[in-house]
């Protein structure tokens, strides 16, 4: 298999991939209530169940068990998150308080997490795309996105605009050719 062969298919997968992440970003974006929502880990806590640059998703859940990882507190630019395991569940005027731990500290948290402040639970967790995820809000990240791809496809275009220019040389060169002989015998 040749070089270019082997790059034009990665070229498709790594769109394909890029689109299929770009929508799974987009519905998360969706004001929908009960809507998942895609998260980047900024802590160990959770390692090595999650790492630190992955991605989490979340959805909100009726309710949570003990040994659920869920992500609770605000969430904003200035508001991080956390996403812990559900160490204890415990009642406060008929509403459950669950008491979290990360997989990778020592002790509970001191901070209960109220039914109310729990965002969702985690869904599944895509390591090494939070640090994707994080270069793609930066303007160089997204004009690398965006001008990549476009670069592909036009080097792509103009290769074969190329072949068929070259390919209508030879016609001409041809037929041009069989036309001379035809005036020298004729």
């Amino acid at each position: 298999m040749s070089i270019a062969r082997i790059l034009n298919i990665a070229s498709i997968f790594l769109t394909a991939l890029l689109i299929c992440f770009a929508v799974l970003l987009m519905a998360s974006l969706l004001p929908i209530p009960g809507n998942y929502r895609v998260l980047t880990v900024l802590s160990g806590s959770m390692e090595p169940t999650i790492h630190v640059g992955s991605i989490v998703v979340i959805a909100p859940a009726k309710d949570y068990k003990t040994g659920d990882v869920i992500t609770f507190g605000e969430i904003g630019q200035a508001k991080v998150p956390i996403t812990h395991r559900i160490n204890d569940v415990k009642t406060e005027d008929g509403q459950p308080v669950f008491i979290t731990k990360g997989d990778a500290n020592n002790a509970p948290d001191t901070n209960e997490a109220p039914y109310s402040s729990v965002d969702g639970k985690v869904l599944f967790s895509v390591p090494l795309l939070g640090y994707a995820l994080f270069f793609l809000k930066k303007p160089i990240g997204f004009v690398a996105v965006i001008i990549i791809p476009a670069g592909l496809v036009i080097f792509e275009e103009i290769k074969k605009i190329r072949r068929e220019m070259d390919q209508d040389k030879k016609t001409q060169t041809a037929a041009g050719e069989t036309k001379n002989k035809e005036n020298r015998n004729g």
